[in-house]
């Protein structure tokens, strides 16, 4: 695997975890990890029901078997996701809180935190990249083009990291 796939990967990884920040809006991603006690043995929540988006702050459930409507409300309530559901006998519906001012800066550190440690798998990437090629058999001049086409990479790939925080803190400081 060469680095840029290392990277995009790397990349990836940062997107789905930013999705789980939320903003104020029902995303069908908060609930993405939540795993159901379905007859013995643990399953997403999208394998076992239809997730959808009714209103811009509201998420609904519907279970495929009415029966796991139990399961998923109390996995929801143990996942503490700080949402509270309610079970009306067949759907679940999740109604997302307005977000205070300072619930809002605590996302937004939360989304720092979290391309910090983009940042710094990048930066592994790097290393690993560097040592490889200082232990190559290399010329001189070689070694220092790849080091300079390993160190634009990762500036390229940095920018999209600050990109993404860019975006995330604009959706969350939205009211």
């Amino acid at each position: 695997m060469n680095i840029e796939q290392k990277m995009t990967k790397a990349i990836e990884s940062l997107e789905s975890k930013l999705i789980n920040i939320r903003a104020g809006r029902a995303n069908p991603a908060m609930l993405n990890g939540i795993m159901v006690n379905y007859y013995g043995s643990l399953s997403p929540i999208q394998s076992l029901a239809n997730v959808t988006v009714p209103e811009a702050r509201q998420l609904m459930i519907k279970p495929f078997d009415r029966t796991t409507l139990k399961d998923i409300e109390r996995a929801i309530n143990e996942a503490n996701i700080g949402i509270t559901p309610t079970n009306n006998g067949e759907i679940i519906i999740l109604t997302i809180p307005e977000l205070t001012e300072e619930r809002r800066r605590e996302y937004v550190k939360q989304a720092k935190e979290v391309c910090e440690e983009a940042r710094v798998a990048l930066r592994n990437i790097r290393q690993d990249e560097n040592n490889a090629i200082k232990n190559g058999e290399y010329t001189e001049d070689e070694i220092k083009r790849m080091l300079d086409d390993v160190q634009e990479t990762i500036n390229k790939y940095n920018k999209i990291v600050d990109e993404k925080l860019k975006e995330k803190e604009t959706e969350l400081m939205t009211v």
